[in-house]
């Protein structure tokens, strides 16, 4: 009898024990390397190893909506896998004319109406839901509760609150040290003691907010989003404040996919640069015509105030000075200039200044080849969308959008309907004030950068704008997309001198870090924020600047480490192009050009910090050359140092 009870209560217990065990799914990288396995018991969990060692133990993700959660008590009805083996051909080569694009993917199909998808690259894993609900849905929330084997040190991007540009420095620190009031937006770099890093981030947000990161207890993330703003107050132009918010983060359509979760992973810390989830993990092109989105520098005005001396004219903004730029545009080979604030009237589009003639200075910058960029307020032009129309008439090549500070769902579907409307009217985007890149840069290539970084306008009042900082930024922010950083400054500091001034500001580091940036940061847009009278001055850093590309066929990590140094080069056609960059850490690198085609012969123009960059950041030495993929030679990068190299072939 006691075999006889003992057995049916097996067979009535059972199934408990396996509901609370879980049914697993789990799909592998290309390479072996990433496994990542759905755990789906009353609850959903997601984890992943890395060459058989767990880089994210057990997670709870579900989508908590108004009248369900999703992922809790569900039920599988199938699996489904899917390869993919591709080379894509982007519209705008940010690091390669190529993009491999080569995952396994896992979908699990639930009974109650949706889907988690799995996808397992050689470069990271992603995760994304997928919902069939009839109507209309409101998400109260996310969870997404990243828990991790260890105590990982990490580079957290400190926010205070949800309204906010996005424009962060970095704390390293560790999960253990952060709490519930600890609030970071992405990306984020996990620094694994043994293992390899990980960024956090998200691709194809649409119709939904952003991602963020809040400490917990242990060593565990937790996923947070910005609820939709229900009070808004307008205090100017560009100030308007969030006084209450609903108790949801979305209301959106119930059959639709929702962004993809991304853990990027990079064994070596140069793996991040060349990291390609966040463009491939986005809705494909949407522009059928994209030959008109022309990449380029800009000579940029507000970061130097309009300082312009040698002239006869009273610098300022008016229609003179901005001829200037257009002149030294044309000279350097620069493709645009840009207006910047002071334009137009605030608050009225349709009102520019007396000072500035706009339709004189198109006709005049067309005659000289160099394309005109205004900039302006987000809330202003939403308030008057026929201004695009206007502007494509009048000859404009794109706008600079700015101060959103936000990435609610209100926000993000306002990028959204901006990046389709300036496509429709032929203009480039550059959005400022705004969030990280999440994939609309392929969905509409004309959106070519974005801030969303605390770039080089930091220097004007800030004394965190470290070299430190500049190293932290391409394997994280730069991860998601490009980053307007306006790199450039002629007036050079080492950290005794710097001093923060706002109309004639100079940099930290020496003059050949600020070249390095040219080849180190990605914008296809990518600015020189200094004074063309400043410029005209320096014609060794001209030969530089008026050459450097902003788009590339190929990049390569020579060397890296994050928040230490950098050495990189790509290519754009035959020429190649190095960018080197330090701490304030002075330290020897070795230029190695043996990535370059053997039996070709190469002109090189190499910029190096001076003997002297330690005591004068502006010291550098200019060296040219003939090379070949023989060349090796070691280099001293000053205290906040960097290099920069041309390579030219030579003949075919």
């Amino acid at each position: 009898m006691k075999t006889k009870t003992s057995l049916i209560l097996i067979i009535v217990l059972l199934p408990f024990f396996l509901l609370s065990q879980g049914q697993k799914y789990a799909v592998k990288s290309p390479d072996g390397n990433i496994n990542v396995i759905l755990k789906v018991s009353e609850n959903t969990f997601i984890s992943a190893t890395y060459k058989n060692v767990s880089i994210l133990d057990d997670s709870k993700i579900t989508m908590n909506l108004k009248d369900r959660i999703i992922g809790e008590n569900g039920h599988v009805n199938k699996s489904e896998k899917n390869s993919v083996s591709e080379i894509l051909h982007p519209v705008i080569n940010v690091k390669s004319s190529e993009i491999e694009n080569n995952y396994n993917e896992l979908t699990i199909i639930f009974k109650e109406d949706f889907k988690i998808i799995l996808r397992a690259y050689n470069s990271g894993f992603a995760y994304r839901f997928e919902t069939s609900i009839p109507g209309d849905i409101t998400v109260l929330s996310e969870t997404g509760n990243y828990h991790f084997p260890e105590n990982y040190t990490l580079w957290w991007g400190r926010e205070r609150g949800f309204q906010t540009p996005n424009q962060v420095f970095y704390d390293y620190t560790s999960l253990r040290e952060l709490n519930s009031n600890d609030l970071a937006s992405l990306p984020l770099i996990l620094n694994p003691l043994n293992g390899p890093k990980i960024v956090i981030t998200e691709s194809d947000l649409d119709d939904y907010p952003g991602m963020w990161m809040r400490g917990s207890a242990g060593n565990i993330l937790k996923r947070v989003s910005a609820k939709y703003p229900k009070t808004i107050e307008k205090h100017s132009d560009r100030d308007l404040r969030i006084t209450e918010r609903e108790n949801y983060i979305a209301k959106t359509k119930g059959t639709r996919s929702f962004p993809w979760r991304i853990f990027a992973i990079g064994e070596k810390d140069g793996d991040l640069i060349n990291n390609q989830l966040s463009y491939l993990l986005a809705t494909s092109v949407k522009i059928e015509d994209t030959e008109w989105i022309k990449p380029g520098k800009i000579a940029w005005d507000w970061w130097n105030a309009n300082n312009i001396y040698g002239v006869d004219f009273k610098a300022g903004i008016n229609t003179e000075t901005y001829k200037y730029y257009i002149d030294f545009a044309s000279k350097f080979g620069l493709e645009y200039i840009l207006l910047d604030e002071g334009w137009y009237k605030l608050g009225d589009l349709s009102a520019i200044v007396p000072g500035i003639d706009l339709n004189e200075l198109i006709a005049y910058g067309k005659k000289k080849n160099v394309g005109i960029i205004v900039w302006m307020v987000w809330k202003t032009l939403d308030e008057k969308l026929e201004t695009l129309d206007k502007l494509e008439k009048m000859g404009v090549k794109g706008i600079k959008v700015d101060f959103m500070n936000r990435d609610d769902q209100e926000m993000v579907n306002y990028y959204h309907k901006i990046a389709k409307l300036a496509a429709v009217h032929h203009l480039l985007v550059d959005f400022h004030g705004s969030y990280k890149p999440s994939g609309l840069r392929r969905t509409y290539p004309n959106v070519l950068t974005r801030e969303g970084v605390n770039g080089g306008e930091e220097y004007k009042w800030s004394w965190n704008q470290t070299p430190e900082h500049n190293l932290i930024l391409p394997f994280s922010r730069m991860l998601a997309g490009p980053m307007d950083y306006t790199p450039g400054a002629m007036h050079n500091a080492q950290k005794k001198d710097f001093k923060p001034i706002f109309d004639t500001p100079m940099s930290m580091g020496t003059r050949c870090h600020q070249l390095a940036m040219y080849v180190c940061f990605e914008s296809p847009l990518q600015m020189l924020c200094d004074a063309p009278s400043n410029y005209y001055r320096e014609p060794e850093c001209m030969e530089f600047l008026s050459a450097v590309p902003t788009v590339w066929d190929e990049t390569m990590v020579l060397d890296a480490k994050v928040s230490d140094y950098l050495i990189i080069a790509r290519r754009n056609g035959n020429n190649w192009f190095v960018g080197a960059m330090t701490d304030w850490d002075e330290r020897d690198i070795e230029l190695d050009l043996s990535f370059l085609p053997e039996n070709k012969k190469y002109k090189m123009i190499l910029y190096q910090d001076g003997i002297n960059a330690n005591r004068i950041a502006i010291d550098f030495k200019q060296i040219k050359r003939m090379v070949d993929s023989s060349f090796k030679k070691k280099i001293h990068l000053a205290k906040g140092g960097g290099l920069a190299v041309m390579l030219e072939l030579v003949g075919d």
